[in-house]
């Protein structure tokens, strides 16, 4: 059972300071033995120990140790348990007068010297790292000087405190928890960071380690002052946290505080549990940047900075500068989105007047993307990305605006996004069909040919209509190898009819994206085409819409022209609600022009017809013809709407009166047989 030295110790303090002798003729304050206990020393070495000896009592010293009792008789501490001091059997191979010298075993080489105990004590109060020996309780049984300077006390004073509260290590649970594992012997060390307080008042940060000291059944206790590596720490974060422009937090501060607010709001019953964010990205700040400098654009920075700072003052909240001309508030237990509306037009409304920078006046604008949901179950990922896009609705709204996030709105964004990157692996599965939509002769109703339009079987969303997908197509550049497949599809398909009805062959229409044209080669891809499948190339027509085909010059208008040559009919498709050149139209290789819908839509004869529609349309009509080109009315639903279309003279109608598009099977059985009408 471990015992406390510290009585044993104090009472030697005392005698070596009475200032008087002690019983065996020492002056006071004397370290050196009397002669007395020079002539009782052993003149050589003892024997060393058995291994096989019992180990000391657990009353032995503690780590400190003290030495022996006044009055103790001479080898009474000795640990080979002989009690008279004499020489013991065994060999030395020199002598070791004046030491006193642990025990040796067998021969030995030399003397043998250890420390004395009074050397530990020495030390201990001598050392200039802060220390105190702890006993198993956990209270304070010895504090050298240093501790005491540390904390601003006398070290005496520390006697019997606990440890656990000079320390701090109540406060944290799992600390308290893995202190009482190092007394009880269940862990080897704690080692933690605490901000301790002197006595003076005064806050430090210390290094805190706790370890059971070795031979004893005490532990240390040392405390390190790191006050100045923690300043310097904090001063370099500081720096790496905030933007040095604005001075405000930087993208990576702003993260890990979201990222606290998250987690504060999700367990905090105390709060709302809701987070808000605004997103603002400035309007036109670049042609400042282009036109003024970047200096008197960092110094516009700093004044739009310093407006949202006061703007956020009133709430508390979080004002982030995330790189660029991006900047973004945190609002912590928001109230709802009406508290993040205001918080938006405020911000709109201090951002519209003129800055003075440099002596110029500046206006600036902002696009705001507003976001408020609850906090539990929001990650810091989607919460910048719904932030992210509801400020490009702002921008793609008109600029100088807030828009709120709207989860059908950007559960639509989502099913575009993934449509858009599963264009191209859709093509090479083979997931996209071809239906046929036919033209028919508006005088004699025999189909004269058909329109190919693409569908795509999506193994998700089910059949997607064109409208879906192709502008996509387009964006991504997917339309190149979708619109070859297409044209390959549609021109193998046309051959086979021309196969199965000699005498009534079928013009297939194709529609082709101006993209095709200037990423590809089109001209080449169409005589590949053409070659591969045998398909004649006059029963082949491109359709491009007017705005891509009315303007165009250099390869696009090269490329038109050398398929015209090769046999291709071009179309231009929408006619008369694009670019809508006429004069122009004279110098293209264009053989038919497609009435757009909107034309037609006013032939109806259950509505009052408006007679400016049906004299652009004949006007459109004879202007064709005139140009040797054949007309083709789109969206024709009535039987009223075709003959008003034949009295006007349009060549051929297309629409839902004839026919929806329909797979290539049903449109053999349309060949022979005229449509209605």
């Amino acid at each position: 059972m471990c015992t406390n030295n510290l009585d044993t110790t104090n009472a030697r303090r005392e005698r070596a300071v009475s200032g008087t002798p002690d019983g065996q003729g020492r002056a006071p304050g004397a370290t050196l033995p009397t002669i007395t206990e020079r002539e009782a020393m052993p003149s050589v070495l003892p024997v060393a120990e058995d291994p096989g000896a019992p180990r000391p009592a657990p009353g032995a010293p503690s780590v400190l140790g003290t030495p022996p009792a006044p009055g103790t008789p001479p080898g009474a501490g000795n640990p080979t348990g002989n009690p008279t001091g004499h020489r013991t059997t065994g060999h030395t191979t020199g002598p070791a007068a004046g030491h006193t010298a642990g025990p040796t075993t067998g021969h030995t080489t030399g003397p043998t010297t250890g420390p004395a105990p009074g050397d530990y004590r020495a030390a201990f109060n001598v050392a200039r790292l802060a220390m105190a020996v702890v006993d198993r309780e956990g209270r304070v049984l010895d504090a050298n000087t240093a501790l005491g300077a540390l904390l601003g006390t006398d070290p005496a004073l520390l006697i019997t405190r606990s440890a656990a509260d000079l320390a701090d290590l109540r406060e944290d649970p799992r600390t308290w928890r893995e202190y009482r594992d190092v007394l009880g012997g269940r862990a080897a060390r704690l080692r933690r960071t605490r901000r301790l307080r002197r006595a003076d008042g005064h806050a430090l940060w210390a290094e805190i380690t706790v370890e059971p000291a070795p031979d004893s059944c005490s532990l240390l206790l040392s405390m390190a002052d790191i006050s100045d590596q923690r300043d310097l720490q904090g001063r370099l974060r500081h720096l790496q946290m905030h933007d040095p422009v604005t001075r405000l937090p930087n993208r990576s501060l702003f993260f890990e505080r979201m990222t606290r607010a998250l987690e504060a709001a999700t367990y905090d019953h105390g709060g709302t549990g809701r987070i808000g964010l605004c997103y603002l990205d400035l309007d036109g700040f670049k042609a400042v940047n282009d036109t003024l400098g970047h200096r008197v654009g960092d110094r516009l920075l700093g004044a739009v900075a310093q407006r949202l700072t006061d703007c956020a003052a009133p709430g508390g909240h979080l004002v982030a500068r995330l790189g660029g001309d991006e900047f973004a508030l945190l609002v912590r237990n928001s109230t709802g989105t009406e508290q993040l509306c205001d918080l938006a037009r405020t911000v709109l409304a201090a951002l519209q007047e003129p800055f003075d920078v440099g002596g110029q006046r500046l206006s600036v604008s902002a696009s705001i993307g507003v976001v408020e949901r609850p906090a539990a179950g929001t990650h810091t990922t989607w919460l910048m990305q719904a932030a992210d896009t509801t400020l490009y609705w702002a921008k793609e709204d008109g600029k100088a605006r807030w828009t709120l996030f709207d989860p059908e709105r950007n559960a639509h964004r989502m099913t575009r996004q993934a449509l858009s990157s599963t264009l191209r692996p859709a093509v090479e599965r083979d997931e996209f069909v071809l239906d046929y939509q036919p033209l028919v002769g508006l005088g004699d109703g025999v189909v004269r040919g058909v329109e190919a339009l693409v569908r795509w079987d999506h193994p998700q969303f089910g059949r997607l209509s064109p409208n879906r997908f192709i502008p996509l197509a387009e964006e991504n550049g997917a339309i190149v190898p979708l619109g070859r497949w297409v044209l390959r599809t549609a021109c193998r398909q046309a051959r086979a009819w021309q196969l199965t009805e000699p005498p009534h062959p079928l013009v297939v229409s194709v529609n082709v994206a101006v993209r095709q044209v200037w990423d590809s080669d089109l001209v080449a891809d169409v005589g590949a085409i053409l070659a591969e499948t045998g398909l004649p190339p006059h029963l082949l027509q491109l359709e491009l819409t007017e705005s891509a085909v009315m303007g165009s010059t250099g390869r696009p208008l090269q490329a038109l022209q050398q398929l015209s040559d090769m046999g291709v009919a071009i179309a231009i498709d929408d006619f008369g609600t694009g670019y809508s050149n006429l004069a122009y139209l004279s110098r293209l290789p264009v053989s038919t022009l497609k009435l757009d819908g909107s034309f037609v839509q006013g032939f109806r004869a259950e509505e009052h017809p408006n007679p400016a529609d049906e004299t652009i349309v004949e006007a459109l009509v004879q202007l064709a013809h005139r140009l040797g080109l054949t007309v083709t009315a789109e969206c024709v639903e009535s039987a009223e709407q075709a003959e008003r279309l034949r009295r006007i003279g349009c060549d051929t109608g297309q629409g839902w009166f004839y026919s929806r598009p329909v797979p290539p099977d049903r449109i053999q059985a349309m060949i022979t047989c005229p449509a209605p009408g």
